[in-house]
């Protein structure tokens, strides 16, 4: 299996929470008592569906055919003012960074940064009061409980945006993948054609003295991608959580170095104005072909508002170099 199909950053799961279990009406009898008052207890609380964050999660293919997670109903209430059991809750353990939206609205219910953070996801029905709440000096001995409150039935889905100190940004055919495997033990596809990284790529680069950063290569953005077209908005989403921004560009370009990194961040601009504002560095890669004179010329084309290095993968040309521009930037934060 590649990573490919190993790689899942969007489920839709429908979660049921337990019912909750009636209270009890039961009146107190015993051999010295023929006529007690009421000591019906109340009724458990239905299971609920719960989302926990593990660390050592990178994507949610583990949950990719789970469709119905059904948690448990909860135990009826008994004499002796006994509270019913209650319901098993079901845990869903997810990567950090993933959202949980309503699938039907849209809408955002809450994200999971944190190693052992635990959100309800879909909360599990009261369980009903027991009779013994309900007398009063008027009525001693009330024959009636509350029976326990419904689950829910909802659809949500679990949405992961990666976590990582440096995103790759660059049309297809940029070096990303190249790059990627060059200063990681990442494994991605490569090949010389748009959209060969079909899904993010993750890859831990080692730095000196052991340490190391966590780089993501993104599937290439293609002018119009802010609008759905290409890959689209379904990997931009990815870049929102990198601390830093690396942008390249081949030396090959057809367009100028300034034209290719001003439509890159006019796709990043329209998709998150927001994205703007995080650090970036841009990277000329496929430089192994050009000549001293020639870099010189290119040169002149960079933006002088960015970091800015020229590299090449296969001859690990400047690698280093790189690798000490983004440490430094991702430590500035």
């Amino acid at each position: 299996m590649s990573q490919g199909s190993n790689f899942v950053d969007y489920v839709k799961i429908c979660c049921r929470s337990g019912h909750g279990g009636a209270g009890s009406s039961h009146l107190h009898r015993d051999k010295h008592t023929a006529t007690g008052g009421p000591d019906g207890g109340d009724g458990g609380r239905g299971g609920h569906v719960i989302v926990k964050g593990n660390a050592q999660l990178w994507t949610l293919l583990h949950l990719k055919f789970r469709k119905h997670v059904i948690a448990g109903d909860g135990d009826a209430g008994g004499s002796s003012l006994s509270t019913g059991k209650t319901g098993r809750d079901e845990i869903l353990e997810v990567p950090l960074g993933t959202i949980a939206r309503d699938a039907e609205t849209g809408e955002i219910l809450f994200e999971i940064n944190s190693d052992g953070e635990t959100r309800i996801l879909t909360s599990g029905g009261r369980g009903g009061l027991g009779n013994w709440h309900f007398k009063t000096a008027t009525r001693q001995t009330p024959r009636f409980a509350q029976p326990g409150e419904d689950g829910q039935e909802v659809w949500n889905v679990l949405e992961l945006k990666i976590l990582a100190d440096v995103g790759l940004v660059g049309f297809p055919n940029a070096g990303k993948s190249t790059l990627l495997s060059v200063v990681s033990a990442a494994k991605p596809e490569i090949a010389d054609y748009a959209f060969t990284t079909l899904v993010p790529n993750l890859g831990i680069v080692a730095y000196r003295n052991n340490r190391s950063f966590v780089m993501a290569d993104i599937p290439g953005i293609i002018e119009g991608a802010s609008k759905g077209k290409g890959l689209g908005i379904r990997f931009l989403k990815h870049i929102e959580r990198n601390a830093v921004l690396l942008f390249m560009v081949p030396a090959d370009t057809t367009r100028t170095i300034q034209e290719e990194y001003d439509i890159l961040l006019k796709e990043l601009n329209e998709y998150n104005p927001e994205l703007m504002h995080k650090p970036r560095v841009l990277a000329i890669t496929k430089s192994d072909m050009l000549d001293d004179e020639l870099v010189r010329e290119m040169q002149q084309q960079v933006p002088a508002d960015i970091p800015s290095v020229f590299i090449s993968s296969v001859a690990q040309k400047n690698i280093d170099v790189l690798k000490d521009l983004l440490w430094r930037e991702i430590n500035n934060q």
